[in-house]
C-alpha cells in the first residue's frame, strides 16, 4: 500500500469514526423547539422505527431514573459534566452560550424579571428560550431554572405575597405554611420555573442580621416543623407536576448564628460572618432543620456564604460531605451561594478546587461562567479535581432533573397561569397575615375596634404595599410604593370600618373636631434584604415616637401597628399607646390586618423571637428580663 493510500485510508476511518461518535450522541425524544402551543403539551413517546437506532435509556420514561442517569453519564463529555456543574446569572448569558458550554442551571436573582416585562407569560418566554438552546445541545439535557421565591413568587408582578417567614413563625401554623407553599409552588411552575431556593431553615440567634425575617423563629423545634411543613407542600407528592417545585432548604448552616462584626463582606456586619461556636452547639442548634428536611425529602441544599470558626462554609469537607452526604445521607445535590466559592480564597483555582472536593455539587457563578469552566478542565487535567468526584456531582443533579420530569416535559406548563394572584390565593395569604399577627400590648380593652367608631390613621407606611411586603418583593432590596397588587393596611381599614376616617401620614389632624376615638400609627422598617439590613440599632426613630406622642393628643386611645423584619426596640415607647401589635412584613393583603383589627379574625400569633428590652440583651439570652419573651403573645375575644 503506498503511502498517499494509506493516509487515505486513515483519514477515511477517522471519518467514519467521528460520525459513529456523533450519531451516538444526538437524540431525537425531545423536542428542539417550544410547542407552538399551549406549553402544556407533553412530548409523545418515541416509537422507534426497525430501522432506527434504539431509544437511549436516558429517554425512556418508564425506566427508574437512576438507570437512566448512568446511561446519560456514560455517554457524557469532560466538557458536558462540566457544564451541568454550572449554574448562570440569567443577565450574564445569552441562550446560544447555554448551548455552547452545555449549561446546566439558569437563575434569576433577586429582581430578576425578564427584560421585556414582568408578567407570568413573559417569564415563561424568557425561561423557554434558554430551555429551548439547551436543548440543541447533542444529549439535549435540559437546564433547570431557579428564582428566591421565599414568601411567594416575589420577583413576579401582582403574584400573591406571603407575609414573610417570621411571621409565619409567629403563626404556629405547619398546616397553613404547607398550603402557602403549595401555593408558591403552583405560581412559580405556572412561569416555567421548577426550582425555588426556599426556604430559609437557619435559626437566628442575633436579630440585628438583615435576613431575620427569612427564618421561622429562633426556636430549633419550630424552624425544623415550618421548614419541612413548606418544603413538602413545594414539592408534594410528584416533582413532576405542574403544582410542585423542587425546594431548596438553606443555608447550609449555621448562618444567622455569627459574631457582629466578623463578616469581611462590604460594610456587613453579621451576614456572611463566623459562627464561633462548638460542634456539640452546632449540632444541637442548627443541623436538625437539616436532619429534618433531608427525611422529608430535600433534593437541592444550599451552602451558605457564612464560616464556622474561621473556615468557608463551602470549603468545609467535614460539614459537607461527611456529615451531611455521609452521616446524614443527603442524595440530592449541593449548590454554592451566589458566587460563594469566590470566598474561600482570593485565588480561584484554589477556590474552586477546595469547594468542589468539600462537596458543592453546582456552582452558582454567577457571571463569568467561562472563567469556572475553564478552571474546572485544568483542575482535572492537573488531577486536582477528579472525574469521579464530577461524575458524583452530575449524577445528583441529573437525578432531581429526571426527577422533575424536564426530560419529558422541559418547557414551560402553563395551565395554572390564570391563578397567579388569584382572590383564592390571596385569601390564604390575607388568612396568613391574620394568624401572624402578635398583640404586644392591649389596655383598657382597646381591641377590637368597633367598626362605627372615628379613627385618624398615620404613618406614611400605612398606605404603602412596597413598605409592608419588604425585602425580596420585585426587586432584591424590596422598594417603597406601589410596586405590586395587594391591599394596604390605609385601604383595609377603610373598606372595613363604617365610622369616619382620616389619614395624615405626618399625624397632623389639627383641623378635625373632635378628637378621634381611635388613632392608628403604622411605623416601621423600611425595605431591606440581605447584609444590607444589619443594623447595629434597632430603636425606633426620634420622629417616631414624636408620632405616637403627637397621636395621642388627638385620639381618646391609640394603636401602634409595627412593620419590621425582627422586633425593634420600643421599651421607652409602650406607655404613648394603648395597644401594640407586631405586624412583621405581612406582604400584599392588608385587609388581615384589619381583620383583626375589627374582631373579625382574633389575635392568637404568638412571638417567634424574644423581644429585648434593650441593645445590651443582643445576641439573644443576653442581659436581663426581655421586655416579652418567646412565645408571647395576648388574645382577643370578640
Amino acid at each position: 500500500m503506498t503511502a498517499d493510500r494509506r493516509l487515505h485510508m486513515i483519514i477515511l476511518g477517522m471519518i467514519l469514526l467521528f460520525t459513529a461518535v456523533a450519531c451516538q450522541q444526538q437524540p431525537t425524544a425531545i423536542p428542539t423547539s417550544p410547542p407552538a402551543t399551549a406549553a402544556t403539551e407533553v412530548a409523545p413517546a418515541i416509537e422507534p422505527s426497525p430501522t432506527a437506532e434504539p431509544v437511549p435509556a436516558y429517554l425512556n420514561p418508564t425506566l427508574p431514573a437512576a438507570e437512566r442517569v448512568e446511561d446519560l453519564l456514560g455517554r457524557m463529555t469532560l466538557a458536558e459534566k462540566i457544564g451541568q456543574m454550572t449554574l448562570v446569572e440569567k443577565n450574564s448569558i445569552l441562550p446560544t452560550a447555554v448551548t455552547d458550554y452545555f449549561i446546566g442551571g439558569i437563575l434569576s436573582g433577586g429582581g430578576g424579571y425578564p427584560h421585556t416585562g414582568n408578567t407570568p407569560e413573559q417569564w415563561a418566554e424568557m425561561v423557554n428560550s434558554y430551555q429551548e438552546a439547551a436543548l440543541g445541545t447533542p444529549l439535549a439535557i435540559p437546564i433547570i431554572y431557579g428564582v428566591d421565591a421565599v414568601h411567594g413568587h416575589n420577583n413576579l408582578k401582582n403574584a400573591t405575597i406571603f407575609p414573610h417567614n417570621i411571621g409565619l413563625g409567629a403563626s404556629r401554623n405547619p398546616e397553613l405554611v404547607q398550603q402557602i407553599g403549595h401555593i408558591t409552588a403552583i405560581e412559580t411552575r405556572a412561569t416555567g420555573i421548577p426550582w425555588n431556593y426556599a426556604p430559609v431553615i437557619a435559626v437566628p440567634q442575633d436579630i440585628r442580621w438583615g435576613r431575620t425575617y427569612e427564618a421561622y423563629s429562633e426556636n430549633t423545634a419550630l424552624v425544623s416543623e415550618l421548614g419541612v411543613a413548606f418544603m413538602q407542600g413545594s414539592q408534594g407528592e410528584d416533582l413532576g407536576a405542574a403544582t410542585a417545585v423542587l425546594a431548596t432548604p438553606k443555608h447550609y448552616i449555621g448562618d444567622g448564628g455569627t459574631v457582629w462584626g466578623s463578616s469581611t463582606t462590604q460594610d456587613y456586619m453579621l451576614d456572611q460572618g463566623d459562627m464561633q461556636v462548638d460542634e456539640a452547639t452546632l449540632r444541637a442548634l442548627y443541623l436538625p432543620p437539616y436532619e429534618a428536611a433531608i427525611d422529608a425529602g430535600a433534593q437541592s441544599i444550599m451552602v451558605s456564604f457564612s464560616s464556622w470558626n474561621g473556615t468557608k462554609m463551602h470549603g468545609q469537607q467535614y460539614l459537607l460531605m461527611d456529615v451531611l452526604k455521609g452521616e446524614l445521607g443527603f442524595a440530592g445535590f449541593l449548590v454554592s451561594d451566589w458566587q460563594g466559592i469566590d470566598q474561600i480564597t482570593p485565588n480561584y483555582y484554589e477556590a474552586v478546587v477546595i469547594s468542589v472536593n468539600a462537596g458543592v455539587d453546582m456552582n452558582m457563578v454567577p457571571y463569568d461562567y467561562l472563567r469556572f469552566i475553564n478552571t474546572m478542565l485544568t483542575a482535572v487535567e492537573n488531577g486536582d479535581i477528579t472525574e469521579a468526584r464530577i461524575d458524583d456531582a452530575v449524577r445528583r443533579i441529573l437525578t432531581a432533573k429526571f426527577n422533575l420530569g424536564l426530560f419529558e416535559n422541559p418547557y414551560a406548563d402553563t395551565t395554572n397561569i390564570g391563578l397567579i394572584g388569584s382572590a383564592e390565593h390571596r385569601a390564604l395569604a390575607r388568612e396568613a397575615v391574620s394568624q401572624s399577627l402578635v398583640l404586644l400590648q392591649n389596655e383598657t380593652g382597646t381591641l377590637p375596634l368597633s367598626k362605627d367608631a372615628r379613627i385618624f390613621v398615620a404613618g406614611a407606611f400605612a398606605d404603602d404595599i412596597g413598605v409592608q411586603s419588604g425585602g425580596w418583593t420585585i426587586e432584591w432590596q424590596g422598594k417603597p410604593g406601589n410596586i405590586t397588587e395587594g391591599t394596604t393596611i390605609l385601604e383595609a381599614i377603610g373598606a372595613t370600618a363604617t365610622g369616619e376616617v382620616q389619614f395624615n401620614k405626618f399625624g397632623r389632624f389639627d383641623s378635625f373636631d373632635p378628637p378621634a376615638d381611635v388613632g392608628i400609627v403604622v411605623l416601621g422598617e423600611l425595605p431591606y434584604a440581605e447584609g444590607w439590613g444589619d443594623a447595629a440599632d434597632l430603636s425606633l426613630s426620634d420622629s417616631d415616637v414624636e408620632l405616637i406622642r403627637r397621636m395621642g393628643e388627638q385620639a381618646d386611645k391609640v394603636v401602634v401597628i409595627l412593620l419590621s423584619g425582627r422586633p425593634l426596640l420600643i421599651t421607652d415607647a409602650l406607655p404613648l399607646a394603648e395597644a401594640w401589635i407586631a405586624a412583621w412584613l405581612p406582604g400584599t393583603e392588608g385587609q388581615g390586618i384589619a381583620d383583626n383589627l375589627f374582631g373579625d379574625h382574633l389575635f392568637t400569633g404568638q412571638l417567634p423571637y424574644t423581644w429585648p428590652a434593650s441593645m445590651e440583651q443582643l445576641p439573644l439570652g443576653a442581659g436581663d428580663e426581655p421586655l416579652f419573651p418567646f412565645g408571647y403573645g395576648l388574645t382577643t375575644e370578640n
